[in-house]
């Protein structure tokens, strides 16, 4: 038998333990709750920002821009490639005249390449603007062609834009405001077809399609717009000038409306005036 002091001492030793013992599995839980809420709290943080991600993705759906304004973007093209382009979702009418407006920077040499192309059944290069090797800048109408006095490759911004009518096959070509070349005789009489597709960054030999590098656009466009008519030389000064926001009424230049390929992309535009202050 254990002497009575010496059980006191060891009842008293195991009661401290026990109570150690308890203290420690009552620390235990409490963390485990702790962590229980932490990890609800990062759960629901998860849940949060992938609910923010999904609505975004729901607006950028719906159509509501990621830029600052639904055309104050610009494409990106920085490789002559066979497989970067934009597509606009938009096609064309049947066209008797237009005008067609944009805005490119590029500092690629030999030539440009291809800032946009409509194919149609029938007619890959119903029409193209192509400035390939060393030649001049050449708009192409049912593969007709036209030489334009047009010098755009110097790494600035430069804003473009090119009439044509299918009465006498008149055409005119404007750098930065300025009417630098008019000529007719280009595809008269043709009505531009409609129904194809339309092409940023890359020469067409089928519709929508068989791009060859060696033509590919490498730089950057935007406000790429299509009026079913001649604009005015006026008009065009004002647009050229920032003084005037026109929106192309057959092809307006929206987020929505444009889809990059390839490793093509979309980034915030300059500015009007920024892009003015290039020149």
């Amino acid at each position: 038998m254990l002497p009575s002091d010496f059980r006191e001492v060891l009842q008293r030793r195991l009661g401290e333990l026990e109570r150690q013992l308890l203290r420690k599995v009552a620390e235990l839980e409490d963390e485990k709750s702790l962590l229980h809420n932490e990890t609800s709290a990062h759960r629901q943080k998860t849940e949060n920002a992938l609910n923010a991600l999904l609505q975004r993705v729901t607006e950028l759906e719906r159509g509501n821009s990621a830029f600052k304004s639904p055309d104050a973007f610009k494409v990106s093209l920085p490789l002559r490639t066979n497989y970067l382009y934009g597509k606009i979702k938009k096609t064309l009418p049947e066209l008797y005249a237009f005008t067609i407006c944009l805005w490119l920077r590029s500092s690629a040499l030999p030539g440009i390449g291809t800032p946009f192309s409509y194919a149609v059944p029938g007619q890959a290069n119903e029409i193209v603007l192509i400035e390939w090797g060393n030649n001049p800048i050449e708009l192409l109408i049912n593969d007709k062609v036209a030489q334009l006095p047009l010098f755009v490759s110097d790494g600035k911004w430069h804003h473009i834009c090119i009439t044509w009518t299918t009465r006498d096959g008149m055409w005119e070509a404007f750098q930065d405001g300025e009417k630098l070349g008019t000529g007719e005789n280009l595809a008269p009489w043709h009505p531009i077809k409609p129904g194809g597709v339309l092409i940023l960054g890359q020469e067409q030999d089928t519709v929508g399609g068989r791009f060859d590098a060696t033509q590919a656009f490498v730089g950057e466009l935007s406000q790429f717009n299509i009026w079913d008519r001649v604009l005015r030389a006026q008009e065009i000064i004002n647009i050229a000038n920032c003084s005037t926001n026109m929106p192309g009424n057959i092809i307006p230049w929206v987020d929505n409306n444009v889809d990059v390929f390839g490793g093509a992309s979309k980034w915030p535009v300059e500015t009007c005036e920024e892009r003015l202050l290039d020149l």
